[in-house]
């Protein structure tokens, strides 16, 4: 194979070098390339199936959920496949080449491309940390810029109407749960009995990066905690099961179910586990709590993230232009 590297680039530069030019290429070549091991395509693949393996196993170590670094694999496995060249010649263009590409095919948001882009900056960064390659080709392609959209939150008439308007105590206590806490739905699912402490009105619950963290609840939805769990006839560790036999621990796709049928029921547009985490959060702001404490009780690694969730009530920004500037 180095003879046909060394062949191949002979080749191409005899039109432009003399002969005397040539065969100093070549002994430079020759030289170069001795003691050195050429691989081939398929042991470069090999390497970097490998090579996201570790990548893996290192973001896992970091503490990164399962669902998180099944998505990380499945990001960077689509871009070799379509990028389809050794790991060290990928380059910028590539890159880009490819975002525009993956946008255009699957018709995706700035914000999935830019997620996208995160995660394979995340995994070239590490490749040259590790000194896999020399520069990450992804580190000029900077953050793509999406539109700012204000999301819905729940107001008080549907909370009210919600809680009205469950079949069951379980989905009561099931609202009041999420729209006290702020907890994520998922985080929810995980709870046990023994998580809760009804004398301080607190839980334990494992977020992302299995981090915990202590989150508090009201009044009625101790009282409505209780009084579901003492209709409750199994013996299942889970704070939340199923309402039928055998009493499983609920799931995620059951709540998300039940919330959005009851928003159809009800006409509460767009009803969502993850919207009563959204009205928490605004309601906080919009009642002075600091943005510190919000971003602890929310489980944000970063503050951004917790100003993301939070849409500022426009008749407050009115009240206090009207106090401070009018």
């Amino acid at each position: 194979m180095k003879d046909k590297i060394i062949n191949d680039v002979i080749q191409a530069m005899m039109p432009h070098l003399n002969c005397n030019q040539i065969k100093l290429l070549n002994d430079v070549l020759v030289a170069s390339l001795c003691g050195k091991k050429i691989r081939s395509v398929v042991e470069d693949k090999m390497d970097e199936a490998n090579l996201i393996d570790s990548f893996i196993s290192a973001k896992r170590v970091e503490g990164l959920s399962e669902k998180s670094l099944h998505y990380y694999q499945k990001t960077i496995e689509t871009m070799n496949r379509q990028v389809n060249k050794p790991i060290q010649e990928i380059s910028t263009d590539d890159l880009r080449s490819y975002l525009s590409y993956y946008q255009e095919q699957n018709k995706s948001s700035r914000v999935t491309i830019d997620n996208i882009r995160r995660i394979l900056s995340t995994y070239f960064s590490w490749l040259e940390d590790e000194n896999y390659i020399i520069k990450s080709p992804i580190r000029r392609i900077h953050k793509i810029k999406s539109a700012t959209v204000v999301k819905e939150v729940y107001s008080d008439e549907s909370l009210e109407k919600m809680r009205d308007n469950c079949s069951s105590i379980r989905d009561l206590a099931l609202i009041d749960i999420l729209a006290s806490t702020g907890m994520r739905v998922g985080e929810l699912v995980l709870l046990n009995r023994k998580d809760i402490d009804f004398q301080e009105r607190e839980c334990k619950v494992l977020g992302k990066g299995n981090k915990e963290r202590i989150v508090y609840f009201d009044a009625r939805t101790k009282i409505h905690l209780l009084e579901y769990l003492n209709v409750r006839k199994d013996d299942n560790e889970a704070l939340f099961v199923t309402l039928n036999a055998p009493f499983n621990r609920i799931t995620i796709g059951a709540i998300e179910l039940r919330i959005r049928n009851l928003g159809k029921e009800l006409k509460i547009d767009k009803a969502h586990p993850h919207k009563f985490r959204r009205t928490l959060a605004t309601k906080a702001i919009d009642k002075g709590m600091p943005i510190e404490q919000l971003q602890v009780l929310l489980g944000h690694k970063r503050i951004d993230t917790t100003l993301q969730y939070a849409m500022v009530n426009q008749a407050n920004v009115k009240a206090s232009h009207k106090k401070y500037i009018g």
